[in-house]
């Protein structure tokens, strides 16, 4: 799960000019000065409901994406496992409806790893949605120090689900476009209200709950942790704790190497830090006191369940894969859809997501239509392309051929 979003408001200029010197005597009263009219900026329209409304059009063959059984194997043994749940949830993109998985689904319980390829090319059609212009992002599965119990050197705590964090009942908040309430709680007067955010969590509000799954030995880097939504806690004892997602405090994510570059605290000029995920924690673990007072700007709280088995789980419920998984705004690609990606090789690094993938996760900044977030596993390489990958290109969804018959596509 993965990166982020901020808004600025202007504010309104003076009107009336003011005045210089006094105006001369007149035998009637004089009219008033005309008021400038300013020129109104129109409304930005909204963005669209979900990828119908943003239009969808038949993309390029798929045999132009020269897959090949190394490329499309993987994906096919996690489109396989991701068919369970392409059969059986609504999809609110409304690209596709659980009937038109069938076939595809049926016939990949057997299809042969070998001929990878010839399965996408007979089950699926690629379309583009929206305009296809893309932007990628990586995600990966940090490690970082940790322990069980609180211990000197332990001191940032890994907080489970607090009991109160719910989310609102019906006519308590507004309905979000995944047809949920927002997360919240209600106070002692039954008034569904915001969840606490990072500054009042890290100043104790939690504290005594018993909600302290583990304890972190660097607080900067279970920030990230967080972003990143799932990780492995490295014990003393050389064993390791893997904890996924459980649920967040349902306040606004803010992206906090945004807000450097607007104070010009990234770039390449004396003083400043790489915008990569290194240079934003070099720059918090050289100024404490600034770092701290940044990370608290992005209100976002992340709590965890300890996880057991294989790899970090994703939004489907299913392990996530290092370069075969994507995270995906479900309202703008399907959860379990393949997706291939083209990335401009102008932009260094950005190649490396290029190909067939899976959107199999979500993320609090993946959001809007061909907005994906590609995982790179768990070690120091994939920390180093997570950490540094920023692309754009352009995006196709594969949808099954049914998909494109019923939206009246060729």
């Amino acid at each position: 799960m993965a990166l982020f979003t901020l808004m600025l408001l202007a504010g309104c200029g003076r009107v009336i000019p003011e005045s210089h010197g006094p105006a001369p005597s007149r035998p009637y009263p004089a009219r008033p000065a005309p008021v400038p009219v300013q020129p109104t900026q129109p409304a930005a329209p909204p963005p669209p409901a979900n990828a119908l409304v943003a239009g969808v059009r038949a993309g390029p063959s798929i045999a132009s994406f020269g897959l090949t059984p190394s490329s499309a194997g993987p994906v096919l043994a996690a489109f396989r496992a991701s068919c369970p749940r392409l059969t059986s949830h609504s999809d609110p993109s409304g690209l596709t409806v659980k009937s038109d998985w069938q076939s595809a689904c049926s016939a990949a319980n057997d299809w042969p790893t070998a001929d990878a390829p010839n399965f996408f090319n007979t089950y699926f059609r690629a379309v583009t949605v929206g305009s296809g212009s893309t932007f990628v992002t990586g995600y990966y599965e940090p490690e970082i120090a940790g322990s069980r119990q609180h211990a000197p050197g332990y001191d940032a705590p890994v907080y489970g689900m607090p009991a109160d964090l719910v989310h609102a009942r019906p006519g308590d908040g507004p309905v979000k476009p995944n047809g949920q309430t927002p997360f919240g709680r209600y106070d002692e007067t039954g008034h569904f209200v915001p969840y606490y955010d990072r500054t009042q969590i890290e100043n104790g509000q939690l504290t005594g709950q018993g909600l302290e799954l583990a304890w972190a030995a660097d607080p900067v880097e279970l920030f990230f942790l967080q972003v990143q939504g799932s990780g492995r806690l490295r014990l003393a004892d050389g064993s390791v704790m893997r904890i996924g997602y459980a649920g967040d405090n349902g306040q606004n994510y803010t992206n906090i190497g945004g807000l450097m570059r607007q104070q010009g605290l990234i770039g390449t000029g004396p003083g400043q830090y790489p915008g990569s995920m290194q240079g934003i924690v070099q720059y918090i673990h050289d100024h404490p006191e600034d770092g701290r007072a940044l990370m608290r700007q992005n209100k976002s709280w992340v709590f965890f369940r300890e996880l057991h088995g294989d790899g970090p789980v994703g939004a489907m419920g299913l392990p996530v894969h290092a370069h075969v998984s994507v995270a995906a705004d479900p309202l703008f690609t399907p959860l379990g859809a393949p997706v291939f990606l083209s990335m401009d090789p102008s932009l260094a690094g950005a190649t490396q997501a290029n190909g067939l993938w899976i959107a199999q996760d979500t993320g609090g900044a993946i959001k809007g239509a061909n907005r994906f977030d590609s995982f790179w596993g768990a070690g120091a390489d994939a920390r180093r392309i997570a950490g540094g990958m920023v692309g754009h290109g352009q995006a196709n969804v594969l949808l099954p051929r049914t998909s494109l018959a019923r939206l009246g596509l060729r």
